[in-house]
């Protein structure tokens, strides 16, 4: 396992890198500062997310976790930058209630990267599993201008 710390405005972020692939983003300072070809891409799409020059992420990831969690995230990978939907809409989309949805969600090891934040309950802006919690979605969402419901 190799990480990196990359410092964005929503925090320092931990890059995990397993067998070439991302596995896992989360908020603090890695133990170790590595450096392979993955974890370096990974690290300049961070950035240029973070700079407002890149909406979609292309890189190698690895969900760990049940083939549901897995297509979970697929439908959280496919959310256009800049645009957000419920829970209850992947769930139509995958055949299963909301309320797992929402489990899984909670559960995306790769937060960000798989946008979970733009991800909404059926009544608006609901939590978020990341450092921060609702501030950090709300400060994504508004990264994003996607906002606007916001106000």
């Amino acid at each position: 396992m190799k990480t990196c710390t990359v410092p964005t405005q929503f925090g320092d972020l931990i890059l995990v890198e397993e067998d070439h692939h991302i596995t896992a983003l989360n908020w603090g300072r890695a133990l170790s500062e590595d450096s392979t070809d993955v974890l370096d891409e990974a690290r300049r799409q961070l950035l240029a997310y973070d700079a407002g020059t890149l909406e979609r992420f292309a890189l190698p990831m690895r969900v760990h976790g049940s083939d549901f969690q897995r297509d979970v995230c697929a439908a959280m990978s496919a959310i256009p930058f800049g645009d957000t939907c419920t829970y209850g809409d992947i769930a139509k989309q995958l055949g299963v209630p909301a309320q797992a949805v929402g489990q899984a969600c909670g559960g995306n090891p790769i937060p960000i990267i798989i946008p979970c934040h733009r991800v909404m309950g059926a009544k608006g802006l609901t939590g978020f599993s990341g450092a921060g919690g609702v501030e950090t979605k709300v400060a994504l969402l508004r990264h994003e201008k996607a906002g606007g419901f916001l106000i």
